[in-house]
Protein backbone atom coordinates (compact mmCIF):
# COMPACT_ATOMS: atom_id res chain seq x y z
CA UNK A 1 0.00 0.00 0.00
CA UNK A 2 1.13 3.41 -1.12
CA UNK A 3 1.48 5.92 1.91
CA UNK A 4 -0.84 9.04 0.84
CA UNK A 5 2.33 12.00 0.02
CA UNK A 6 -0.49 14.44 0.48
CA UNK A 7 -0.86 14.18 3.81
CA UNK A 8 0.93 16.93 5.98
CA UNK A 9 3.70 15.59 8.32
CA UNK A 10 4.53 18.53 11.05
CA UNK A 11 8.00 19.33 11.79
CA UNK A 12 9.56 18.15 15.07
CA UNK A 13 11.95 20.80 14.60
CA UNK A 14 11.16 24.71 13.56
CA UNK A 15 13.65 27.51 12.75
CA UNK A 16 11.95 30.84 14.37
CA UNK A 17 13.18 34.02 12.09
CA UNK A 18 12.33 37.59 13.45
CA UNK A 19 11.53 39.99 10.67
CA UNK A 20 11.98 42.90 12.52
CA UNK A 21 15.44 41.86 14.27
CA UNK A 22 16.75 41.11 10.62
CA UNK A 23 15.87 44.46 9.24
CA UNK A 24 16.60 46.37 12.63
CA UNK A 25 20.36 44.97 12.63
CA UNK A 26 20.78 46.14 8.87
CA UNK A 27 19.69 49.48 9.47
CA UNK A 28 21.85 49.46 12.35
CA UNK A 29 24.81 48.57 9.85
CA UNK A 30 23.91 50.93 7.50
CA UNK A 31 23.78 53.55 10.06
CA UNK A 32 27.27 52.55 11.53
CA UNK A 33 28.45 52.97 8.23
CA UNK A 34 27.96 56.57 8.27
CA UNK A 35 28.18 58.03 4.11
CA UNK A 36 28.81 54.69 3.22
CA UNK A 37 25.85 52.52 2.13
CA UNK A 38 25.57 48.90 3.54
CA UNK A 39 24.68 45.80 1.25
CA UNK A 40 24.26 42.39 2.50
CA UNK A 41 26.54 39.16 2.27
CA UNK A 42 23.18 36.40 1.51
CA UNK A 43 25.76 33.70 0.46
CA UNK A 44 25.05 30.13 1.66
CA UNK A 45 21.67 30.82 1.65
CA UNK A 46 21.88 33.51 3.58
CA UNK A 47 23.81 31.82 6.05
CA UNK A 48 21.75 29.44 6.60
CA UNK A 49 17.74 31.69 7.17
CA UNK A 50 16.71 31.71 3.05
CA UNK A 51 18.49 33.88 0.74
CA UNK A 52 15.19 34.71 -1.22
CA UNK A 53 13.65 35.26 2.01
CA UNK A 54 16.18 37.67 3.31
CA UNK A 55 16.97 39.66 0.12
CA UNK A 56 12.76 40.40 -0.61
CA UNK A 57 12.95 41.70 3.54
CA UNK A 58 15.99 43.60 3.16
CA UNK A 59 15.15 44.95 -0.20
CA UNK A 60 12.14 46.29 0.88
CA UNK A 61 14.14 47.86 3.86
CA UNK A 62 15.82 49.81 1.41
CA UNK A 63 19.48 47.40 0.39
CA UNK A 64 20.60 47.73 -3.02
CA UNK A 65 23.82 45.40 -3.00
CA UNK A 66 23.76 41.74 -2.35
CA UNK A 67 26.79 39.19 -1.92
CA UNK A 68 26.84 35.36 -2.94
CA UNK A 69 29.16 32.69 -3.50
CA UNK A 70 28.89 31.33 -6.83
CA UNK A 71 26.77 31.38 -9.79
CA UNK A 72 24.18 28.86 -8.83
CA UNK A 73 23.32 31.28 -5.72
CA UNK A 74 23.33 33.79 -7.98
CA UNK A 75 21.14 31.96 -10.37
CA UNK A 76 18.73 31.60 -7.85
CA UNK A 77 18.19 35.08 -6.64
CA UNK A 78 18.95 37.75 -10.04
CA UNK A 79 14.58 36.80 -10.48
CA UNK A 80 13.81 38.40 -7.18
CA UNK A 81 15.86 41.62 -7.73
CA UNK A 82 13.94 45.08 -7.93
CA UNK A 83 15.02 48.57 -9.72
CA UNK A 84 18.27 49.06 -8.92
CA UNK A 85 19.85 46.14 -6.75
CA UNK A 86 22.63 44.28 -7.90
CA UNK A 87 24.26 40.77 -7.21
CA UNK A 88 28.05 40.24 -6.98
CA UNK A 89 29.36 36.83 -7.10
CA UNK A 90 32.66 36.63 -4.80
CA UNK A 91 34.08 33.79 -6.07
CA UNK A 92 34.65 34.87 -9.53
CA UNK A 93 34.32 33.54 -12.78
CA UNK A 94 35.52 30.27 -14.34
CA UNK A 95 35.95 29.39 -17.91
CA UNK A 96 32.58 27.08 -17.03
CA UNK A 97 30.51 30.03 -15.15
CA UNK A 98 30.93 32.08 -18.59
CA UNK A 99 27.91 30.51 -20.77
CA UNK A 100 25.59 32.13 -17.86
CA UNK A 101 27.82 34.52 -15.86
CA UNK A 102 27.46 36.56 -19.24
CA UNK A 103 23.50 36.40 -19.38
CA UNK A 104 23.23 37.35 -16.33
CA UNK A 105 22.17 40.30 -14.13
CA UNK A 106 25.16 39.32 -11.62
CA UNK A 107 28.20 40.85 -11.37
CA UNK A 108 31.48 38.67 -11.20
CA UNK A 109 34.17 39.63 -8.75
CA UNK A 110 37.22 39.24 -10.75
CA UNK A 111 40.19 37.56 -8.64
CA UNK A 112 42.97 37.13 -10.52
CA UNK A 113 44.39 38.35 -14.06
CA UNK A 114 42.87 35.50 -15.87
CA UNK A 115 39.90 36.44 -14.79
CA UNK A 116 40.57 39.56 -15.76
CA UNK A 117 41.19 38.35 -19.45
CA UNK A 118 38.66 36.22 -19.64
CA UNK A 119 36.03 38.73 -18.47
CA UNK A 120 37.54 41.86 -20.42
CA UNK A 121 35.86 40.64 -23.92
CA UNK A 122 32.44 40.75 -22.64
CA UNK A 123 32.42 44.93 -21.83
CA UNK A 124 29.53 43.90 -19.09
CA UNK A 125 30.05 45.45 -15.26
CA UNK A 126 31.96 43.98 -13.09
CA UNK A 127 34.12 44.32 -9.53
CA UNK A 128 37.29 43.79 -8.49
CA UNK A 129 39.03 42.00 -5.53
CA UNK A 130 42.20 43.30 -4.32
CA UNK A 131 44.37 41.53 -2.52
CA UNK A 132 45.34 43.01 0.75
CA UNK A 133 47.34 40.78 3.06
CA UNK A 134 44.68 38.22 3.54
CA UNK A 135 45.90 35.99 0.67
CA UNK A 136 42.88 33.91 -0.39
CA UNK A 137 41.31 35.17 -3.14
CA UNK A 138 42.12 38.69 -5.07
CA UNK A 139 44.56 40.08 -7.03
CA UNK A 140 48.26 41.24 -5.79
CA UNK A 141 48.93 44.35 -5.54
CA UNK A 142 52.11 44.40 -7.88
CA UNK A 143 49.85 42.91 -10.60
CA UNK A 144 47.03 45.39 -9.95
CA UNK A 145 50.23 48.52 -10.58
CA UNK A 146 51.48 46.87 -13.74
CA UNK A 147 47.86 46.25 -15.33
CA UNK A 148 46.09 48.32 -18.19
CA UNK A 149 42.44 48.93 -16.44
CA UNK A 150 40.98 50.99 -19.12
CA UNK A 151 39.59 48.27 -20.51
CA UNK A 152 36.94 47.23 -17.90
CA UNK A 153 33.41 48.44 -16.69
CA UNK A 154 34.15 48.50 -12.70
CA UNK A 155 31.59 49.07 -10.52
CA UNK A 156 33.32 48.20 -7.27
CA UNK A 157 36.73 47.55 -5.88
CA UNK A 158 37.25 45.69 -2.92
CA UNK A 159 39.07 43.97 -0.43
CA UNK A 160 38.47 42.12 2.66
CA UNK A 161 39.77 42.48 6.22
CA UNK A 162 41.10 39.52 7.77
CA UNK A 163 41.35 40.59 11.12
CA UNK A 164 38.39 42.97 11.83
CA UNK A 165 37.43 41.30 14.97
CA UNK A 166 40.66 41.73 16.85
CA UNK A 167 42.50 45.22 17.37
CA UNK A 168 45.48 44.28 15.69
CA UNK A 169 47.95 45.67 13.29
CA UNK A 170 46.97 43.86 10.52
CA UNK A 171 43.56 46.28 9.95
CA UNK A 172 45.84 49.41 9.69
CA UNK A 173 48.23 47.50 7.17
CA UNK A 174 45.62 46.14 5.00
CA UNK A 175 43.79 49.54 5.34
CA UNK A 176 46.91 51.27 3.64
CA UNK A 177 47.37 48.10 1.09
CA UNK A 178 43.89 48.80 -0.23
CA UNK A 179 44.46 52.94 0.02
CA UNK A 180 47.94 52.33 -1.86
CA UNK A 181 45.80 49.79 -4.83
CA UNK A 182 43.46 52.18 -5.08
CA UNK A 183 45.58 54.85 -7.26
CA UNK A 184 46.25 52.32 -9.75
CA UNK A 185 42.63 51.22 -10.77
CA UNK A 186 39.71 53.03 -11.47
CA UNK A 187 35.97 52.06 -10.15
CA UNK A 188 32.86 53.98 -9.53
CA UNK A 189 33.24 52.64 -5.61
CA UNK A 190 35.07 51.15 -2.92
CA UNK A 191 34.19 48.77 -0.35
CA UNK A 192 36.25 47.25 2.65
CA UNK A 193 34.69 46.54 5.25
CA UNK A 194 32.37 43.30 6.65
CA UNK A 195 30.45 43.63 9.68
CA UNK A 196 33.12 43.45 11.94
CA UNK A 197 34.94 46.41 9.56
CA UNK A 198 32.03 48.29 10.34
CA UNK A 199 32.69 48.91 13.85
CA UNK A 200 36.61 49.71 13.49
CA UNK A 201 34.99 53.22 12.24
CA UNK A 202 34.85 55.95 9.14
CA UNK A 203 38.21 55.61 7.34
CA UNK A 204 37.24 51.40 6.83
CA UNK A 205 33.97 52.77 5.33
CA UNK A 206 34.65 54.08 1.99
CA UNK A 207 31.88 53.88 -0.29
CA UNK A 208 30.23 51.14 0.82
CA UNK A 209 30.42 48.43 3.23
CA UNK A 210 29.63 44.46 3.46
CA UNK A 211 28.13 42.69 6.65
CA UNK A 212 27.27 39.94 6.67
CA UNK A 213 27.09 38.31 10.15
CA UNK A 214 25.97 40.94 12.23
CA UNK A 215 23.13 41.10 10.24
CA UNK A 216 21.63 37.45 11.48
CA UNK A 217 22.59 38.24 14.90
CA UNK A 218 26.23 38.02 15.03
CA UNK A 219 28.47 40.21 17.70
CA UNK A 220 31.78 40.08 16.87
CA UNK A 221 33.23 43.23 18.32
CA UNK A 222 32.20 44.92 21.38
CA UNK A 223 30.61 47.89 19.70
CA UNK A 224 28.01 45.40 18.04
CA UNK A 225 26.67 44.15 21.43
CA UNK A 226 24.51 46.67 22.30
CA UNK A 227 22.66 46.98 19.41
CA UNK A 228 22.66 43.96 17.18
CA UNK A 229 19.70 41.64 17.90
CA UNK A 230 19.52 37.66 17.39
CA UNK A 231 17.58 36.71 14.36
CA UNK A 232 17.25 32.68 14.42
CA UNK A 233 15.74 30.92 17.30
CA UNK A 234 15.46 26.64 16.97
CA UNK A 235 13.00 25.24 18.56
CA UNK A 236 12.00 21.67 18.98
CA UNK A 237 9.39 19.29 20.59
CA UNK A 238 9.75 17.10 23.18
CA UNK A 239 9.40 12.86 22.09
CA UNK A 240 9.67 11.79 25.97
CA UNK A 241 9.38 12.81 29.38
CA UNK A 242 11.31 10.11 31.68
CA UNK A 243 12.47 10.04 34.93
CA UNK A 244 16.44 9.22 36.31
CA UNK A 245 17.48 7.43 38.91
CA UNK A 246 20.70 8.54 41.35
CA UNK A 247 23.55 6.79 39.01
CA UNK A 248 21.47 6.38 35.95
CA UNK A 249 23.63 7.16 32.75
CA UNK A 250 22.84 9.26 29.78
CA UNK A 251 23.35 8.87 26.53
CA UNK A 252 26.23 7.79 24.27
CA UNK A 253 29.66 6.69 26.44
CA UNK A 254 27.48 7.61 29.51
CA UNK A 255 28.87 11.40 29.28
CA UNK A 256 26.14 12.53 32.06
CA UNK A 257 25.64 10.43 35.15
CA UNK A 258 22.46 11.23 37.62
CA UNK A 259 23.89 12.62 41.16
CA UNK A 260 20.15 12.97 42.07
CA UNK A 261 16.85 11.68 41.12
CA UNK A 262 15.63 14.18 38.77
CA UNK A 263 13.25 14.39 35.67
CA UNK A 264 14.34 14.85 31.90
CA UNK A 265 12.95 15.75 28.10
CA UNK A 266 14.25 13.99 24.94
CA UNK A 267 14.05 16.23 22.27
CA UNK A 268 13.66 15.94 18.53
CA UNK A 269 17.21 17.34 17.39
CA UNK A 270 20.39 16.83 17.23
CA UNK A 271 23.59 17.26 15.30
CA UNK A 272 22.32 16.70 11.79
CA UNK A 273 20.24 19.58 12.81
CA UNK A 274 23.50 21.86 13.31
CA UNK A 275 23.00 21.86 16.58
CA UNK A 276 26.59 20.24 17.19
CA UNK A 277 28.10 18.09 20.04
CA UNK A 278 30.05 21.32 21.33
CA UNK A 279 27.08 21.60 22.87
CA UNK A 280 27.37 18.48 25.08
CA UNK A 281 26.63 19.07 28.66
CA UNK A 282 26.77 22.99 28.00
CA UNK A 283 24.15 24.08 25.73
CA UNK A 284 20.92 25.52 27.07
CA UNK A 285 17.22 25.58 26.25
CA UNK A 286 14.85 27.61 27.34
CA UNK A 287 11.01 27.20 28.40
CA UNK A 288 9.64 30.56 28.78
CA UNK A 289 12.54 32.36 30.81
CA UNK A 290 13.67 28.50 32.66
CA UNK A 291 16.79 27.50 31.67
CA UNK A 292 16.90 23.74 30.98
CA UNK A 293 20.63 22.37 30.65
CA UNK A 294 21.79 20.04 27.87
CA UNK A 295 22.87 16.47 29.16
CA UNK A 296 25.31 14.16 28.09
CA UNK A 297 26.48 13.84 24.69
CA UNK A 298 24.56 15.14 21.91
CA UNK A 299 23.25 12.83 19.20
CA UNK A 300 22.53 12.99 15.79
CA UNK A 301 18.80 13.49 15.70
CA UNK A 302 18.28 13.60 20.08
CA UNK A 303 19.08 15.50 22.74
CA UNK A 304 18.79 15.33 26.39
CA UNK A 305 17.77 17.92 28.92
CA UNK A 306 17.08 18.43 32.32
CA UNK A 307 13.36 19.61 33.31
CA UNK A 308 13.83 19.81 37.05
CA UNK A 309 12.72 23.94 37.00
CA UNK A 310 10.00 22.68 34.49
CA UNK A 311 8.04 19.82 35.39
CA UNK A 312 5.15 20.72 33.88
CA UNK A 313 6.97 19.95 30.59
CA UNK A 314 5.32 16.92 28.63
CA UNK A 315 5.46 15.13 25.58
CA UNK A 316 4.47 17.21 22.40
CA UNK A 317 5.69 20.54 24.11
CA UNK A 318 8.45 22.86 23.07
CA UNK A 319 11.38 24.16 23.88
CA UNK A 320 13.78 26.92 22.28
CA UNK A 321 17.26 26.46 21.97
CA UNK A 322 19.47 29.93 23.62
CA UNK A 323 21.18 30.22 20.29
CA UNK A 324 22.32 33.94 21.18
CA UNK A 325 25.77 33.65 18.77
CA UNK A 326 28.11 35.09 21.22
CA UNK A 327 26.43 32.49 24.05
CA UNK A 328 26.30 29.69 22.00
CA UNK A 329 29.82 29.81 20.64
CA UNK A 330 30.98 30.27 24.06
CA UNK A 331 29.11 27.14 25.39
CA UNK A 332 29.80 24.85 22.36
CA UNK A 333 33.45 25.99 21.23
CA UNK A 334 31.98 26.75 17.78
CA UNK A 335 32.72 30.17 15.78
CA UNK A 336 29.55 32.26 15.57
CA UNK A 337 30.22 31.70 11.68
CA UNK A 338 29.45 28.00 11.97
CA UNK A 339 27.11 27.99 14.39
CA UNK A 340 24.51 30.46 11.95
CA UNK A 341 25.37 28.48 8.80
CA UNK A 342 25.09 24.72 9.86
CA UNK A 343 21.59 24.69 11.00
CA UNK A 344 20.27 22.30 9.10
CA UNK A 345 17.76 21.59 6.11
CA UNK A 346 14.80 19.20 8.59
CA UNK A 347 14.12 22.93 10.25
CA UNK A 348 10.32 24.14 9.55
CA UNK A 349 11.73 27.93 8.62
CA UNK A 350 9.02 30.42 9.44
CA UNK A 351 9.51 34.30 9.97
CA UNK A 352 7.62 36.12 12.42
Amino acid sequence: MMSDKTIEIPATAKLRLDEDALVSNWQTLDRMSGSASAGAAIKANAYGLGSIEVLQRLQAAGCRDFYVANWQEARELEGHLEGDSCISVLNGVRAEDMPFATVSAAKPVLNSIEQVHRWQETGRPCDVMINSGMNRLGINIVDIEQYDWSGLDIDIVMSHLASADEDGPQNASQLQQFIDALEYIPGQRRSLSNSAGIALGSAYHFDCTRPGLSLYGGKQRPELEQTIRQVAFPETQILQVRDLKIGDKLGYNAKYTAKRAHPIAILAMGYADGYLRGFSNEGVFLSGNTKLPVLGRVSMDLIAIDISDASHLKESDWVTAEYNLPIASQQSGLSQYELITGLGQRYDRYWV
